[in-house]
């Protein structure tokens, strides 16, 4: 039989909250899901999905976002605007 280590880390506790509650529709223990998360990066070297940053969370759209709030705040430029789809 394999030798198990403890692994202690920090979450958020709402990322943990939804990791249990995601777990749990799926019959996982959080122990279960992290142990197949580290046994498929080990055998594959390479996280199982794609990471990317959020394109919302760029630097233009955080300006533009503070621009408006501040806009809003000022009581001007506060006319309807079509969304701009860029992705």
């Amino acid at each position: 039989m394999s030798q198990t280590v403890s692994v202690n880390f920090k979450l958020d506790i709402d990322v943990k909250r939804k990791m249990e509650s995601a777990c749990e529709a799926m019959g996982l223990s959080l122990s279960t899901a992290f142990a197949i998360f580290a046994r498929k990066v080990g055998n594959e070297r390479r996280i199982p999905f794609e990471i990317s940053a959020d394109p919302f969370e760029s630097e233009v759209h955080l300006e533009m976002l503070e621009k408006r709030i501040a806009d809003l705040k000022a009581k001007k430029n506060t006319h309807e605007h079509e969304l701009i789809e860029e992705l």
